[in-house]
């Protein structure tokens, strides 16, 4: 929560940052409140998240990345999603106007009490219409994504482990043929029960580490070896089809690594800017341009 970085006893906090891009200076300032943040880049009001991602590129991997292997299968899905917005700007919404189809279905059914009337059925074909075109799309975007994604993520996770494994991904779709027709087969139970059953909402991404599901057989350091991997395969997407590396951060990286993979970990950081944060001691043998160190809310070093 970003309450948590509003100083105790403070109503607010604000964040700023200057850099170059292209050669064209960038200033982004964050004003952070209890209730709704402002963000401006080069004084100018931010209305949309793209318009952010498209002035300054950035790669982040946090301790909450962990649950991309232990969580359910919406934050896979909503991995693969931003991954594919930054990719391609086409792809940027599409999840959200699913969300937004999804609701206006998902109320229709629930208004319904089961009780299906002519009036009620033809304003569900309508949704139905849009909710399969977008969800037709969204799961063929990610889908796509994976058959990419999948080598880097093996490549990725071979560096940072040290061993030769098998890491494989796939997309589990919750139908079978059409949308549409899945939507219409669906649609008594859907009734009876008030809610969307078939869609991109509730597929799943699987992914197993030497044939095995990472999700009960992995352990903490696998997955935690394996979320990095995540996030480097898709830094690694994002440089080619940019054309330039986006900044790459790493907030409490070490944290349940060997020190062997700690060592690995910075040995394989890609080339470009790279900014890593520990909250213990640097492992012994890794060595920075520049080291801060930072305690009780002050810069020592």
């Amino acid at each position: 929560s970003s309450d948590a970085l509003v100083r105790r006893g403070a109503d607010k906090a604000y964040i700023r940052g200057a850099g170059n891009r292209d050669g064209r200076s960038l200033l982004i300032e964050i004003e952070l409140t209890a209730g709704r943040s402002r963000v401006q880049l080069n004084k100018q009001p931010v209305k949309h998240t793209r318009d952010l991602r498209e002035a300054i590129q950035v790669s982040v991997f946090s301790p909450g990345d962990l649950d991309l292997l232990k969580g359910g299968p919406a934050l896979r899905r909503a991995y693969l999603d931003e991954t594919n917005a930054v990719l391609d700007v086409r792809h940027d919404g599409r999840g959200d106007d699913l969300e937004r189809v999804l609701r206006q279905r998902n109320t229709l059914l629930k208004q319904s009490g089961g009780r299906v009337t002519r009036e009620i059925e033809s304003t569900l074909d309508v949704w139905d219409e849009k909710f399969a075109l977008t969800g037709e799309e969204l799961a063929s975007a990610r889908e796509a994504l994976i058959t990419h994604l999948e080598p880097e993520v093996s490549k990725a996770y071979d560096q940072i482990a040290g061993t030769a494994s098998v890491v494989t991904m796939s997309y589990e779709r919750s139908w079978e043929g059409s949308l549409l027709d899945a939507l219409r087969a669906a649609r008594t139970e859907e009734f009876r029960r008030g809610l969307t059953l078939v869609g991109p909402h509730r597929d799943e991404v699987n992914i197993t580490l030497n044939n095995l599901p990472t999700r009960s057989h992995s352990s903490q350091g696998e997955q935690r070896s394996l979320a990095l991997a995540l996030r480097l395969a898709a830094h690694q997407l994002h440089t080619v089809r940019l054309g330039s590396p986006p900044i790459l951060l790493f907030d409490d990286v070490f944290s349940e690594l060997d020190p062997a993979r700690s060592a690995a970990v910075v040995a394989h950081v890609p080339v470009g800017q790279a900014l890593l944060t520990t909250a213990g001691p640097v492992p012994e043998g890794i060595s920075a341009s520049r080291q801060i160190s930072i305690a009780a809310g002050r810069v020592l070093s």
